[in-house]
C-alpha cells in the first residue's frame, strides 16, 4: 500500500516537472519518473513477502523473484543515461535560452549606430537639415539629403 502511494506521488510529481518551460524541472521530472517505476519493480518483485534472491540460503519458494530486481539495475542505468543526455542538452542550449519578455527565436531590435558628433563635425545636422539628414536615415526614408536629392549624395540622383 504504501509503495502504490509512493509510485503515485513520484508519478504525479515527475509528471508535473515534465510539462514545465525549464530544461532543468524537466530533468528532474524524468529522475522522479524513473524512481516511480524503480520503487514499482521493487514492489513488484515481492520484496516485502519473500526473503532475499539467494538460493544457496533459502529454499526456492521462499526466495524473491531476481527479474525485477535485474529491472531495477537496468532502469537505473537507463535513467542515469537520459539525466547525463538532458543535463548536456540544457547545459550546449543555455546561451539560447529567451530571457525576460523575448519571445523565442526572435532577437531583440537593435538601435542603428550614430555617429559621434563630437568625432566628426560632419556628422552634426545644420538647423535647415531634415531630421536624420546626418545619418543618412533621411535618405533611406525617401527624404532629402543635404544636397537635395533623395539619395543623400550628391550627383547620382534618384533610384
Amino acid at each position: 500500500m504504501t509503495a502504490a502511494i509512493l509510485v503515485g506521488v513520484l508519478v504525479a510529481g515527475g509528471v508535473f516537472l515534465i510539462l514545465q518551460r525549464e530544461m532543468l524541472r524537466v530533468t528532474i521530472g524524468f529522475v522522479l519518473l524513473g524512481h516511480a517505476v524503480n520503487v514499482l519493480f521493487v514492489a513488484a518483485g515481492g520484496m516485502d513477502r519473500r526473503e532475499a534472491p539467494l538460493l544457496g540460503e533459502n529454499g526456492p519458494g521462499e526466495a524473491a523473484d531476481p527479474l525485477p530486481q535485474a529491472f531495477v539495475l537496468t532502469a537505473i542505468v537507463i535513467t542515469f543515461a537520459i539525466t547525463v543526455y538532458l543535463l548536456a542538452l540544457m547545459r550546449a542550449g543555455g546561451q539560447d535560452q529567451p530571457s525576460g519578455g523575448e519571445i523565442a527565436g526572435e532577437r531583440p531590435p537593435t538601435a542603428p549606430e550614430r555617429a559621434d558628433p563630437a568625432a566628426d563635425p560632419s556628422a552634426v545636422p545644420s538647423a535647415d537639415a531634415p531630421p536624420g539628414a546626418a545619418d543618412g536615415t533621411a535618405a533611406e526614408h525617401g527624404e532629402a539629403g543635404p544636397s537635395g536629392d533623395s539619395t543623400g549624395t550628391s550627383g547620382e540622383g534618384k533610384r
